[in-house]
């Protein structure tokens, strides 16, 4: 279907690079058009590995096995900034731990002293954590030297992306007015990003659907503090009684953080809907368009799966 025509991938944040360069190491002219590059909700994110309350489930799974091979292959240069790190995901209620945790080689139960005071059960397990602005940079890299252009402009419709034939759309949340898309919806999110203490160790709360998240993702000299969840939410100014209560929570778990210095702050809006849409759809004007958006806060999850399935769409 692609044969000797060039894709446009509309989007440039984890899902549209992601897919252009899955499009342009196989051999497809690909032409990126986004507004921000890379994108604001993906530079915003921690990020960690695991499916995050997204459906549908049987291929939430296949893509965030696809991602999770590709990410431990990528954890081997150290260029990419990802890394395979241990950690603990704790709950304060026992909960059962999540599914996708239970199939990692490396899980394990927590023993009680290995939580902090207030958590009744928690697993241990080796993840890809992926330092967001490395990795995207690595991502626009790696699209360059197989061939694929970036432009940086705003789009006011699909059609202003040009006579094309193919339009591979990763919006995120702009697809709520692109497409237009009336399901999605934004779900803020904000981090606060401090110096190292000296963490090696993620942590991570099973905080089920409350909007105030607890979590750390070391990188490095730095650590990714979280964060939040405001469903409906879409203002991306920071918010300092926000970015105070994420400090005050992550202190409580690991005190060293309580005197670490703060760098900034990461704002996104999760582009969120009932299910992830990853389909292609021919539009009245004869462009055929595969939409891949509404990823929810699991976009760096599914991302390498995702852009497998577009692939398959479009061959």
């Amino acid at each position: 279907m692609t044969a000797g025509g060039r894709v446009v991938v509309v989007g440039a944040g984890v899902a549209g690079l992601t897919t252009a360069v899955v499009l342009a190491e196989a051999g497809t002219p690909v032409y990126v058009i986004a507004e921000h590059v890379p994108g604001d909700t993906s530079l915003a994110a921690g990020a960690m590995w695991g499916p995050y309350l997204v459906e549908p489930k049987d291929k939430v799974d296949q893509w965030g096995q696809r991602s999770l091979k590709t990410f431990r292959e990528l954890a081997e240069d150290p260029g990419t900034g990802v890394r395979l790190t241990s950690g603990i995901e704790a709950s304060r209620t026992a909960d059962a731990p999540p599914d996708w945790a239970t199939t990692l080689p490396s899980f394990r139960p927590c023993d009680p002293a290995e939580l902090p005071a207030g958590f009744t059960a928690g697993y241990r397990f080796t993840v890809p954590l992926i330092d967001m602005p490395v990795y995207l940079d690595y991502l626009l890299r790696r699209l360059r030297a197989a061939g694929g252009t970036v432009e940086q402009r705003r789009l006011a419709s699909l059609a202003d992306a040009g006579p094309v034939s193919v339009i591979v759309n990763c919006t995120g949340l702009s697809a709520h007015d692109l497409v237009p898309d009336p399901d999605l919806r934004p779900i803020r999110g904000q981090h606060v990003v401090v110096t190292n203490p000296g963490l090696t160790d993620f942590f991570s709360e099973d905080t089920g659907s409350s909007p105030d998240l607890l979590c750390f993702y070391p990188h490095g000299d730095t650590v990714v503090l979280g964060g939040t969840a405001i469903d409906g939410e879409g203002d991306l100014a920071p918010d300092d009684k926000a970015a105070a209560g994420i400090l005050s929570r992550c202190a409580e778990v690991e005190p060293r953080l309580a005197q670490a210095r703060v760098l900034e702050h990461r704002i996104g809006a999760r582009p969120t809907r009932s299910t992830v849409r990853v389909e292609a759809e021919q539009r009245e004007d004869g462009t055929l368009a595969v939409h891949n958006y509404g990823h929810g806060g699991a976009g760096v999850t599914l991302s390498w799966g995702c852009a497998t399935e577009v692939q398959l769409l479009l061959a």
